[in-house]
């Protein structure tokens, strides 16, 4: 049975925990695959590759990192197909809808291409008797995304696209549900000239995720998820001193008022 891993310094690193997921084929109820589940130590190699990454990545002048940027999207393009035929075999979603997600992620992708601009600071001259005042954006450091499964290629790219552009490193715990698509994104990066260590993806369930807002190295972290949840990470995460975003209970609501159009109503509902 086909097995997904870990992927560390620029490979794909076997798991050692013994500990797996399944991964479903949505359309049989089948089992098709299984996922490596990471322990506390496997986060921390991803920790140390990710620092030893961090100076000279955030060294990297803004430009060239954009570079990388720019290829990544151009691969990601490239293999379109390959990547929403892999989303909808873990997801279930229809091929259209994989694309999009896809889609949607290099739209951030696109915007992190334009960070250069965003990252020049600012300076204020006689800001007071003999006082100027200027602003210096730099890289905080070794970041983290925890994402769900409803879009395994978009909110991936929220993260760490913005996150790498920045000169910061990141490590990605996708979904255990559907790992394959942030693993292949990953990959990508790596064709698209990130050094290796920049972008690491443990996989794992709540061990992995406990070891992230625990983990002193880690400096932010970003989560998507149920309200639950989100309020979970985001105690712990500030309780060890990190930085938190912690995004949950997103939905859509429809009110049905009596002269509504019923079949477009429920068009627009079902697509929300």
């Amino acid at each position: 049975m086909r097995e997904v891993h870990h992927y560390v310094n620029g490979k794909v690193v076997a798991g050692t925990s013994g500990r797996f997921g399944d991964i479903y084929d949505p359309n049989t109820g089948a089992v098709q695959a299984r996922v490596a589940l990471a322990t506390k130590a496997e986060l921390g190699a991803a920790v140390e590759a990710a620092s030893a990454a961090l100076p000279g990545w955030a060294n990297t002048n803004p430009q060239r990192r954009a570079r990388v940027m720019f290829e990544f999207k151009r691969l990601v393009e490239a293999n379109m197909d390959e990547l929403a035929h892999m989303l909808s075999s873990e997801h279930g979603k229809v091929i259209a809808d994989s694309k999009g997600d896809v889609q949607r992620g290099l739209d951030v992708v696109e915007f992190a291409c334009g960070v250069p601009h965003l990252l020049k600071g600012e300076y204020t001259e006689g800001a007071g008797p003999g006082i100027d005042v200027y602003s210096m954006r730099q890289p905080l450091g070794v970041c983290a995304g925890i994402t769900p499964f409803n879009f395994p290629a978009m909110i991936p790219c929220w993260m760490a696209a913005v996150a790498i552009a920045c000169g910061n490193t990141f490590i990605l715990k996708p979904s255990e549900k559907d790992p394959s698509v942030p693993m292949r994104l990953a990959e990508l990066m790596t064709e698209a000239g990130l050094p290796k260590g920049v972008l690491n993806v443990i996989n794992g369930d709540k061990e992995a995720v406990d070891a992230i807002l625990t983990h002193p190295g880690i400096k932010a972290v970003s989560f998507v998820g149920s309200s639950d949840i989100a309020q979970y990470v985001y105690a712990t995460g500030t309780a060890h001193g990190k930085r938190v975003q912690a995004m949950g209970g997103e939905k859509n609501h429809g009110i049905i008022l009596p002269d509504v159009n019923l079949e477009q109503a429920v068009k627009d509902i079902v697509g929300a």
